[in-house]
């Protein structure tokens, strides 16, 4: 039974959409002290999706946390959201989550613990969805309400799958349609039908286990999982980190039906605008882009799918592996050579 607590009712921008501008964030990061360690695989050198630490030879584990404010209605349906795009770091590193933390803000005196309950049966039914041991967490008194995991996740030391990978004549492949800031923003403002907004929340309630299954059966090791800072964004991450180019197709990105009408009605989240801002110095765009296409590529993504640089001999096998669980995966793009005055991202 869908509660009759509106979440969305608590926020002007949530899920990923609150995160920080990534300019700013990149800003102060470059600052911090670098902790060397020999058995520290992945840090946080090429902003990638989680920490990666060896324990021998055969295992190391993965950490990643991750939290936000509502983006959606029902708090069931949001503490699926939250939990799936917290289990997503390890999936994008080519790992298997086993455990996790609750991380959980909520106003006790401004909304019915009741629900807070649904938000946390949410997280929790993902997580045996997942496979992974959900045992306990953290909790403050905070408005509006946050929700997310701090997750754990084991890989070979051998199979790690990182962001800075990605090979010259690679194809780039992309699991999940575009378009769930722009969905919410519309749904916030009454525009978004319920099929569309439905389609949005089935999405990001996916989990991306599959991708990374097929990603090890293929050996594939370079990705990244689509979330706040947008595909452009996080395609430029993995550029900068492997020293190459990316060129996306626009017209042949995956997206939610109904996301591209929405705006033209207007319905684009400001988080949409500062990541143009972000990446816009190192984007080339041919004139042919349409608009609303450039502006889905900027748009902050929640539980999104899973960026990753495919040899072209295995394009095609990819895609079946992944047509069940990811019936919308597509090749995007490709990976090129740059020159050091090209741009890091090309669409065409």
């Amino acid at each position: 039974m869908k509660s009759s607590f509106d979440l969305l009712s608590t926020v002007d921008q949530g899920g990923c959409s609150a995160k920080l501008p990534a300019a700013e964030l990149h800003r102060i990061l470059k600052d911090l002290p670098v902790l060397r360690n020999a058995n520290l695989l992945v840090g946080n050198e090429n902003h990638d999706d989680a920490c990666v630490y060896r324990l021998d030879d055969e295992t190391a584990v993965i950490s990643t946390t991750d939290f936000f404010p509502p983006v959606c209605s029902d708090p069931y349906d949001f503490g699926q959201i939250a939990a799936a795009n917290s289990i997503s770091d390890i999936y994008a590193m080519g790992g298997r989550p086993i455990s996790a933390l609750n991380l959980a803000m909520f106003p006790s005196e401004r909304i019915d613990i009741g629900v807070l309950k649904e938000i946390l049966t949410g997280g929790a039914d993902k997580a045996i969805e997942a496979g992974l041991v959900l045992a306990g967490g953290h909790t403050i008194d905070d408005f509006p309400p946050k929700y997310g995991l701090a997750v754990t996740g084991l890989v070979h030391p051998d199979r790690i799958i990182t962001n800075s990978a990605a090979r010259v004549g690679e194809k780039l492949i992309l699991t999940k349609p575009l378009g769930t800031g722009i969905v919410i923003a519309g749904r916030r403002v009454g525009e978004a039908s319920i099929e569309t907004y439905d389609s949005a929340l089935t999405h990001m309630k996916t989990l991306n286990r599959k991708a990374a299954e097929v990603m090890q059966q293929f050996g594939i090791r370079c990705a990244t999982d689509v979330t706040g800072f947008s595909l452009l964004g996080h395609g430029l991450e993995m550029a900068k980190a492997g020293d190459v180019g990316l060129r996306f197709h626009s017209e042949s990105l995956p997206r939610i039906e109904g996301a591209y009408e929405l705006i033209d009605l207007g319905c684009i989240p400001g988080a949409s605008f500062r990541n143009w801002r972000y990446v816009e110095g190192h984007v080339g765009v041919d004139r042919s882009v349409d608009y609303n296409l450039k502006m889905l590529m900027a748009d902050a993504q929640t539980s999104g799918g899973i960026l990753m640089s495919a040899p072209a001999e295995s394009v095609d096998s990819v895609l079946s592996a992944l047509s069940d669980a990811a019936p919308y995966a597509a090749v995007i793009g490709e990976v090129v050579s740059r020159r050091p005055e090209d741009p890091w991202i090309r669409i065409a």
